[in-house]
């Protein structure tokens, strides 16, 4: 229950920073005067609005009401410092807004276990990263669609896609994700039965083995249903050329004019792009959401990588029963583990870009303090047991 107020309570936030959004983008597109900067702060406020009848709707399927919108002091105030301001400080408040939006359907995704609603939330996110995308070359002085310029930024950008993307991050968070849950339930079966090596053994053994599998699971459906999103936006793309392909040509044109390219460079190089539909169509896809399909990891390999990394961090805390008993096991164990939490949290400076120390330090308390609550759990429930 508490998990279902919980995304009630995000959904309902979700539409409505939606519905806010929109209005920023609105009242954004108003006062602009270039005609192709207008036309995508209108093209994103229609997204912004359809994210939020989504919301709505879906609100009302789970028996609740999103209500009336209205605007906080705070919000109105932050309009009207929008609205006088210039448009590249304009736009980089929009896409901070867009960056939060992404944080909370994020959360929004680890809550549902619908097949549909995730889909729903993948096209939303993905249509969040494409506003966040176009706002960046919004916000960009004209010189910075200078060839060195554009160099310096790819080059940033494939750093951070190097250092952050494929296994090696899914490995560090299945290692996390691991440690911490086997930690926890060794804790809280030591507490309970007086550390009975042959329980802890037992209960850290499936643990391990519950969530190794479902982290690997995860991974795969998760890379699955991003192809899936791909594949149907893709196809929606390819239905809107078909049916609308001046508006599609000249939504092309659009995103080359805030690259820097002149109305005439624009027109010349989507005429050239009309000729091979296939490619327009992937480079239409391109542009709006950022992803190629060669961005989308394999499925496989991201369930092969989150189930043995999961498994090798679950095993960290059950492996000292194996070799020793009673308390010097559950020392060991906890020593052991500590150290690990360290280490696997300084690792994630490879995927954050954080303080080794800091982020280390900060798993090493948030571990410990799951096992001591786990434990003291486990103590408190220990007379019941015996009991029985």
């Amino acid at each position: 229950m508490n998990k279902d107020k919980e995304y009630i309570k995000n959904l309902t936030q979700a539409w409505r920073d939606e519905v806010l959004s929109a209005r920023n983008y609105r009242a954004m597109a108003e006062r602009e005067r270039k005609p192709e900067r207008r036309a995508i702060l209108e093209k994103m406020a229609e997204a912004e609005e359809r994210h939020a009848d989504n919301w709505a709707k879906k609100l009302r399927e789970l028996g609740e009401s999103p209500g009336g919108f209205s605007e906080t002091p705070a919000e109105k105030m932050r309009r009207w410092v929008l609205l006088r301001s210039s448009t590249e400080a304009a736009v980089q408040m929009l896409e901070a807004g867009e960056s939060q939006a992404d944080v909370l359907y994020d959360k929004l995704m680890a809550a549902v276990d619908n097949e549909n609603d995730r889909k729903l939330l993948l096209e939303a996110q993905l249509e969040e990263k494409a506003h966040s995308r176009m706002l960046q070359e919004m916000s960009q002085p004209q010189s910075a669609h200078l060839p060195q310029s554009r160099l310096e930024s790819i080059l940033k950008a494939e750093k951070w896609h190097v250092t952050a993307g494929g296994w090696i991050g899914q490995a560090i968070y299945g290692v996390n994700d691991g440690l911490g849950a086997a930690f926890g339930v060794v804790s809280g079966v030591a507490g309970a039965t007086s550390v009975n090596g042959e329980f802890v053994l037992l209960s850290g053994f499936v643990a391990m083995i519950a969530s190794a599998l479902s982290m690997g699971s995860g991974a795969y459906l998760a890379s699955k249903s991003e192809r899936e999103v791909y594949q149907a936006e893709l196809d929606r793309e390819r239905r809107e050329l078909e049916e609308h392909p001046e508006e599609e040509k000249e939504e092309m044109e659009l995103f080359y004019q805030l690259k820097g390219f002149s109305a005439s460079e624009s027109k010349m190089m989507v005429e050239r792009l009309a000729q091979q539909p296939e490619q327009m169509l992937k480079t239409l896809a391109h542009e709006e959401l950022g992803l190629s399909e060669q961005t989308f990891p394999n499925p496989w390999k991201s369930a092969i990588s989150a189930t043995i990394s999961t498994a090798i961090g679950a095993a960290v805390p059950v492996l000292p029963f194996f070799f020793a008993t009673g308390v010097t096991a559950l020392v060991i164990s906890a020593v052991v583990s500590t150290l690990a939490h360290f280490i696997v949290g300084a690792s994630k400076v490879l995927v954050t870009g954080r303080s080794w120390i800091k982020s280390g330090i900060e798993m090493t308390v948030v571990g410990l303090g799951e096992a001591a609550v786990t434990y003291a759990i486990g103590l408190l429930i220990s007379p019941m047991i015996h009991r029985v």
